[in-house]
């Protein structure tokens, strides 16, 4: 195909010389010497939903000690479509205490992370999950990642069929390898490889990470064009009559190299069966499979084949080998791109309790205990557990006599309280992990982003627009795990306390922001936002959002 097999990055020689993504990993975690695994074995433990990683706050420290870094892991859960039965969160809930660091971390892609999980807690902790029919299969690697779709049924009656939809693209993209259970669970060989060959990944796997997010109009709460491949159910006579069918969305980018960029997916026509769903989803990732770059992993996404290929060629390519031709695209309409908080009831009744969990950050301080109220809550037996791609948890699926038993245990808590006190900005706003655990980190997000928030509300106020659904995004690096490059205020850091600041992101999620300065800190941030809001509010037009209006500026400019 498309690579040179002699110009392969060393990545891609890891992974076919890995026995089935098997490596040397139990050798690994059998050296009581080190905290660290062997070198290649980090690239293989991703595919497994793991990353080695270190406090970075602390490395100093340690290298004046003459201490190895100090090395833990990050374990995130495959869970398409973000659901929890009320045992499992309890269940989650006592593994964070007893392996990790204690917090649970909602991510913006519908799933949990775990951080903190020391080498010899690794084993355990997986065993864990697994007694809780839960697993983090191929939650990170090159290879498909955890599948979104709409979070909260209350959105539409249809909201079943693409959470299910969700779930079969998950079983479709495992991959066929049995090591997971070899060295987590069973710590056995297998013996019978037959029935490890995978025709979709084949050895090689994907040569980077490949997204998937399903949308159900008219709520974009997945940001559906930031994936690899986005579906877009399309309803006709309150039915799912198909999807509109994009590819080559992906955020990431490297600073200061100018062949790297964030994309939105492009749409590449129409199916309108589920089983055709699948096979065009099957066959997108086979071209990119084979097509794409694994030479220079900066330019392996699914994005670059794109623009490599040409959209047309792209499509002709899936259309070979699906046996059918996409149909024009259908129109469809996007309206908002939020989750809803507080009490929504659907059309069978049931109420759905939407979370403001800042960042996703579910931990315990003394003036907010919102890790033990959802505990409480989850022994009651009565609300599923729920995840967004904004970070949020949704209560869910809560009968109509069970709803005062929790809503008490929401004000009990004061997560009711935390919730409908919170800012529009604040409940707008998303950030990555960032600092101190990310290794590609430049700068703080998570940790930063709620002060820089709290600093930003009184300009908001002094503009009267404090109650504007403005959404505000920050990432620690421009890899876009925050999704910054997609808002209409977004952060991208650069070095310690300094970002690129971008402006004219649409408030759908349909056009990306462009940078408007950079490597700047809070003073100049906080000064230019006055400003910039003080000249929104002078010259807006009617119904205008701030990102519409902040593009329209920034044409002016040029």
């Amino acid at each position: 195909m498309s690579n040179n097999k002699d110009n392969l990055s060393p990545v891609e020689r890891i992974k076919t010389g890995s026995n089935g993504l098997r490596g040397t990993l139990k050798e690994s975690l059998s050296d009581d010497f080190t905290g660290s695994i062997r070198e290649d074995d980090q690239t293989l433990i991703k595919f497994h939903g793991m990353y080695q990683q270190d406090d970075r706050d602390r490395r100093e420290e340690r290298v004046n000690k003459k201490l190895e870094w100090l090395y833990s892991y990050m374990i995130r859960l495959r869970l398409p479509g973000g659901f929890l039965t009320a045992e499992q969160w309890a269940g989650l809930n006592e593994i964070a205490e007893d392996h990790s660091t204690g917090t649970i971390k909602i991510t913006t892609r519908q799933t949990i992370q775990l951080h903190g999980i020391l080498k010899s807690h690794l084993r355990p902790t997986i065993q864990s999950f697994n007694l809780k029919h839960l697993d983090s299969i191929a939650a990170c690697g090159d290879v498909n990642r955890n599948v979104t779709c709409t979070a909260n049924p209350s959105e539409s009656p249809l909201h079943q069929q693409t959470y299910e939809l969700a779930g079969k693209i998950s079983e479709m993209c495992l991959p066929k390898t049995k090591a997971y259970y070899d060295i987590w669970i069973d710590n056995e060989s297998i013996i019978d490889r037959k029935a490890e060959e995978d025709p979709l990944y084949q050895d090689r796997y994907l040569p980077r990470k490949l997204k998937i997010g399903i949308a159900l109009p008219p709520n974009n709460d997945v940001d559906v064009f930031i994936n690899d491949i986005a579906l877009i159910a399309v309803i006709e006579d309150n039915r799912i009559v198909g999807y509109n069918i994009a590819a080559g969305g992906g955020l990431g980018a490297t600073h200061g190299n100018d062949a790297t960029y964030a994309r939105l997916a492009s749409v590449l026509g129409f199916v309108d069966t589920e089983e055709k769903v699948l096979k065009a989803v099957y066959e997108i990732i086979t071209v990119q499979r084979d097509f794409g770059n694994r030479s220079d992993r900066k330019l392996s996404r699914l994005k670059y084949t794109i623009d490599k290929l040409g959209i047309d060629g792209y499509r002709t390519e899936v259309e070979k080998r699906t046996g059918f031709a996409f149909e024009p695209a259908r129109e469809f309409k996007f309206e908002q791109r939020k989750d809803r908080y507080g009490w929504i009831r659907n059309h069978e009744g049931k109420w759905f309790y939407t979370v403001f969990v800042e960042h996703g950050r579910v931990l315990e301080t003394s003036d907010y205990p919102l890790k033990s109220g959802l505990l409480k809550i989850a022994e009651t037996g009565k609300a599923n557990f729920r995840f967004t791609c904004n970070q949020n948890l949704i209560l869910s699926d809560i009968h109509e006599e069970d709803k005062p038993e929790v809503d008490a245990l929401l004000k009990e808590f004061g997560i009711s309280g935390s919730t409908e006190g919170a800012s529009a900005l604040r409940k707008n706003s998303v950030a990555c992990v960032a600092l101190n655990t990310c290794s590609l980190a430049l700068a703080e997000a998570q940790r930063y982003l709620p002060s820089l928030v709290t600093k930003i509300e009184p300009v908001l106020e002094r503009h009267g627009l404090l109650e504007e659904d403005i959404t505000i995004r920050m990432t620690g690096c421009p890899n876009g795990c925050g999704r910054s490059p997609n808002a209409e205020i977004g952060f991208v850091g650069t070095a310690y306390g300094k970002y690129n600041l971008h402006i004219g992101g649409d408030r759908l999620g349909l056009r990306l922001n462009t940078k408007f300065k950079e490597n700047i800190g809070e003073e100049e941030i906080l000064e230019t936002l006055d400003e910039l809001f003080g000249i929104y509010v002078q010259e807006k037009q009617s119904e205008e959002t701030f990102g519409d209006f902040s593009y329209r500026y920034l044409q002016s400019l040029n």
